[in-house]
C-alpha cells in the first residue's frame, strides 16, 4: 500500500510542465489511480495558489477536475500551523507581500497535512540554512520530505 503524498504547487506545475499526457501515459495512469486511491493529495491553499499564479492552463483545469484532491485544513492541522509559527525562524520567513497583499500561502498547510497524515511532502524547494522553507519546517519537525526523482523513485515508477 502506498504511504500518502502531500503534493507542493511547484511539484504540480512540473509534473504539468515535463509529464505531457500523450507522452507519458503510464505516468498519469498511475498518477490518476493514486489520486483517486487518496494517496496523493494537496490542500486547498494550493489550489489557490495555482488559481492566483499558474499560467498552465491544464493544471488549472485539472484542478477544477480535481477538487477531492485539495483538502481543506482540519482542527489538527491548524493547530500544528500555530507549532510551525511558534518557530521565530519560520514565524520571521513568511512571505510579508503576500500576507498584505492576502495571496494564499501554502506551505504551513501542506507541512500540518504530512504531520497530521503522517505523510511526505513532495516538493521542488531545496533546504537552505536558516530559512523557512517547506524542507527546513519538515526538518525541524521530522516529518519526511522529497523530491519529485526520490517520489518516483520510492514508489517504483520507471518509464521505458
Amino acid at each position: 500500500m502506498m504511504m500518502k503524498y502531500i503534493f507542493d504547487n511547484n511539484t504540480l506545475t512540473g509534473i504539468f510542465r515535463h509529464y505531457f499526457p500523450d507522452s507519458f501515459p503510464g505516468f498519469w495512469d498511475l498518477f490518476n489511480e493514486a489520486v483517486a486511491n487518496g494517496n496523493i493529495l494537496s490542500v486547498r491553499e494550493v489550489k489557490n495558489e495555482i488559481n492566483n499564479y499558474s499560467r498552465k492552463d491544464e493544471l488549472e483545469a485539472w484542478a477544477k477536475s480535481n477538487p477531492e484532491f485539495f483538502h481543506d485544513p482540519v482542527v489538527k492541522e491548524l493547530q500544528f500551523i500555530t507549532k510551525i509559527y511558534s518557530v521565530p525562524m519560520f514565524f520571521n520567513s513568511i512571505n510579508q507581500k503576500k500576507l498584505i497583499k492576502g495571496d494564499p500561502l501554502a506551505d504551513p498547510f501542506i507541512v500540518a497535512k504530512a504531520y497530521v497524515e503522517q505523510g511526505t511532502v513532495v516538493t521542488l524547494e531545496k533546504f537552505k540554512p536558516n530559512s523557512g522553507r517547506i524542507p527546513n519546517i519538515c526538518d525541524h519537525f521530522k516529518i519526511p520530505c522529497i523530491d519529485l526523482q526520490m517520489f518516483l523513485r520510492q514508489n517504483d515508477w520507471v518509464f521505458r
